[in-house]
């Protein structure tokens, strides 16, 4: 018997839809990180890219449970000093919905080499629309 290693020539890689409307954030990051890493094919090699493509419609309208629309705080750095900037989870949602989830399925990712390219096959929208139709992504249903 031996060990299956998955090579990256030889992945397949399928385009999948999901809308995330009225959908827990960490819940539907966590299946998205599975998804993109290959976590859900009887193929998975650690460290090979073995995912698919996810792209996700309907961001704006995903889900924060408790008080985190106002509690939780989104960081960024600009480098400089005194340069943090923080913003309510409320604000982000007006002004880029595609963060929320972008930045949680990121920092479920491992911190290496490897995701940092699996993560430029997550394609986040904030409505219903999105410009992947020729790749005829197939609808997926999470939760």
């Amino acid at each position: 018997m031996k060990t299956f290693v998955a090579k990256e020539k030889d992945v397949k890689r399928a385009w999948l839809l999901v809308d995330a409307t009225d959908k827990p954030v960490g819940r539907i990051a966590v299946r998205i990180c599975d998804i993109l890493r290959g976590k859900d094919k009887p193929t998975y090699t650690p460290h090979v890219d073995t995912g698919n493509f996810v792209v996700v419609v309907n961001a704006e309208k995903v889900k924060l449970t408790g008080k985190k629309e106002q509690q939780k705080l989104y960081q960024r750095y600009s480098g400089f000093r005194g340069g943090l900037k923080e913003d309510p989870a409320s604000k982000v949602r007006e002004r880029h919905p595609e963060r929320i989830i972008e930045i949680a399925v990121k920092g479920m990712m491992p911190k290496n080499n490897l995701a940092r390219g699996i993560i430029k096959r997550l394609k986040v929208y904030a409505g219903e629309e999105h410009p992947h139709v020729a790749q005829n992504p197939q609808k997926i249903e999470l939760l």
